[in-house]
This record gives structure tokens, sequence and C-alpha cells, in this order.
């Protein structure tokens, strides 16, 4: 956020920087995984997409670059810990449910909030096709700082399902 001069409120700048320090050690200690890693290939390979907030420029931001894989993240990590995406399903909202609903729950929950939001509708609205996902994994693939800490296999195939099914998410 930028803080404007003539508002005279310096303060609101100070606060910006405490919060965003304070969401670093979040991340750093929530063990932020997939969506990030699959994220950088995504912002990394655009060719067209402007987006409404930066619309001079070829520019997909980080944070939608990392919550477009989500639904299709958090599904495909369920069987990891059924339990755990149950509640947290719950905790954004969604019903509760047997645990082996859990990802695709929790993955509807999130398509909720994303379409709620104005999103775009997956990887296809920012300009991507299926011809892409090679190279889109292909960028994912050195990540290794936050792929390393995936609860499920971060080889070539599984991603490329996860951007498979990123391509449209309503």
């Amino acid at each position: 956020a930028v803080v404007s001069t003539q508002s005279g409120h310096y303060g609101r700048g100070e606060q910006m920087h405490l919060a965003s320090s304070m969401a670093g050690v979040g991340f750093g200690n929530a063990g932020v995984h997939l969506c990030h890693g699959l994220s950088y290939s995504i912002s990394g390979l655009n060719r067209s997409y402007k987006s409404t907030d930066y619309p001079e420029d070829k520019l997909i931001p980080h944070g939608l670059s990392v919550c477009i894989t989500a639904p299709s993240v958090f599904a495909a990590t369920a069987d990891s810990d059924l339990d755990r995406h149950a509640e947290i399903a719950e905790i954004l909202g969604g019903k509760p449910c047997r645990k082996e609903d859990a990802g695709a729950v929790l993955a509807d929950v999130l398509r909720d909030y994303l379409h709620d939001l104005g999103v775009p509708d997956g990887l296809n609205a920012l300009g991507y096709t299926d011809e892409d996902i090679p190279a889109l994994v292909q960028g994912a693939l050195p990540q290794k700082r936050v792929l390393a800490i995936s609860p499920i296999s971060t080889e070539a195939e599984p991603l490329a399902e996860i951007y498979a099914n990123s391509m449209k998410n309503y």
C-alpha cells in the first residue's frame, strides 16, 4: 500500500510495515508450499494478462498467482491430513463433512471465496492453456525451498495435474 504524502498519515505507513512483517513471520511459520511454489512460473511466464490494478503492465500480482491454484492444491493435499482439511473447510464456512470429502469441500469453499472476491476464473483467464502446462511445471520444479515441505509428491506429474485442474475454477 502506498501512503499518501498529502494526507499526513505517516503512522499508517509504519502500521503497514509492521503488519507486513508480521505476515512474513506467519507465512514463514505456516509452512507455505505448493501454492507458492506453483505461483512463480504463473507470474514469470505471463504473456498477456494485465491486472486491473496495474493496467499499464503485463503483470500477474503475486497474491493472484498464489491463490489461483489453491482449490486444486488443497484438493490434492487433502489425503495427507483429512481432519485438518475438514477443519479448515469448516472454519472458512463450509458445512461439516465426511473426512473423505474434506478435499472437495475445502476446494469448493475456496472457489466460493475466489469467485466472491472477483478473482479471475483460473489459469485460462490469465491467458494460459493446457499447452502451457509443461512450461509451468518446469518453472515450478526449481522452487525446492517451498516444494520440499509439501505433503504430497512434487514430481512433474502431480504438479501438471494441479495446473490442469486450475485452468478453470468456477
